[in-house]
């Protein structure tokens, strides 16, 4: 077999074993805060931090939820890591944008957080801070979930068919759940530009 077959029959696996009931809680905590008028911050680092902002626009433009990820703006976020430390970058953007109980944390995350090992300690101190404030919170992770899958009140964890390929898979189904996300019709308020227009050959 192929490695290309091999990466492609995990993918399909992980598919099967997805927890549904997992991703329909999370249209409803996400349609509860659309019909609330809260504010959706997205929470990442490395490939995630990237899915975030993809996602963001995501949620703004399909779902017409006010939505942000702190990783999108880099001058703030070195300026917090250079000045007080990059375990506080995420809580002390959240602190500024007052964040509040009608809002909504998504973390996106290979591992979840770890404070042991001293893995994404940024995402679990914006975690007990969303906490503490009373926000709601949801998350696409993978491995065990870490502190993510402990605190939030949906966590999708992607399962591990491969442990050789624990990031690029986590990674890869974040933005297939996101994407399932935006286009479920109980979330999706504007139609996209492929799908609202006829393609003439």
């Amino acid at each position: 077999m192929t490695y290309t077959a091999l990466h492609l029959k995990e993918a399909s696996r992980i598919i099967d074993l997805l927890d549904h009931t997992k991703i329909e809680k999370m249209v409803e905590i996400l349609a509860s805060l659309k019909k609330s008028s809260g504010r959706l911050f997205f929470l990442g680092v490395g490939g995630s931090a990237a899915n975030c902002s993809h996602a963001v626009n995501d949620f703004r433009k399909i779902v017409g939820i006010e939505a942000y990820a702190p990783t999108d703006n880099v001058s703030e976020l070195t300026a917090r890591t250079n000045d007080e430390g990059w375990i506080t970058v995420f809580s002390e953007w959240l602190k500024i944008s007052r964040l509040s109980s009608n809002d909504t944390l998504f973390v996106m995350s290979v591992g979840g957080g770890n404070l042991e090992k001293n893995i994404s300690p940024n995402l679990i101190e914006a975690l007990k801070y969303g906490k503490s404030v009373g926000a709601s919170i949801v998350g696409i992770v993978g491995r065990d979930g870490g502190y993510t899958a402990k605190v939030a009140d949906v966590c999708v964890i992607i399962p591990i068919i491969s442990p050789e390929n624990i990031t690029p898979h986590s990674e890869a189904f974040q933005a297939v759940i996101w994407h399932l996300l935006v286009s479920h019709p109980k979330l999706k308020s504007n139609q996209t530009k492929w799908e609202s227009n006829e393609i003439k050959s």
